[in-house]
């Protein structure tokens, strides 16, 4: 008779931890102000030439448009002060709701859900792409107001 008490209060501990772990709702506009180390040069990132062997630490600031989102699935572009061209991006929510991996088109995200309306966003590009640069970086971003 313990046993049948027992389950339907696994199965509520089971939904509550579940519930706890809602998606978060990234829909908006998010601004990155941080530092970067970059090798290289690439249109958020310009140097002279002949720089790429020497690391750079860059002030940068980047906008983040989350254009879409189903479920656990998003979906925008970025651009920076430095360069207007809207690169696309992609991203997946891990689901503890917290974990976010994603890819533009020449580097790679991983970012974690601080808050409703704070990330912190590590990215990097590992040099294959068609601009050769290498960067890392990670800092905390804002959602806009």
């Amino acid at each position: 008779m313990k046993w049948f008490a027992l389950v339907p209060a696994l199965m509520l501990g089971t939904t509550m931890a579940y519930a706890q772990n809602a998606v978060p709702d990234l829909k908006g506009t998010w601004i990155f102000k941080g530092k970067s180390v970059v090798f290289g040069t690439n249109s958020h990132h310009p140097a002279a030439a002949g720089t790429e062997a020497t690391p750079r630490i860059r002030d940068v600031e980047f906008t983040f448009v989350i254009a879409g989102q189903e479920g656990r699935l998003a979906w925008g572009y970025n651009f920076s002060t430095v360069s207007a061209v809207h690169e696309p991006m992609a991203w997946a929510i891990a689901s503890d709701g917290k974990t976010i991996a994603g890819a533009d088109t020449d580097g790679s995200y991983r970012l974690t859900v601080m808050s409703p309306d704070r990330l912190e966003l590590c990215y990097t590009q590992n040099g294959t792409s068609p601009s050769k640069s290498i960067v890392a970086t990670c800092e905390m971003m804002d959602r806009k107001k």
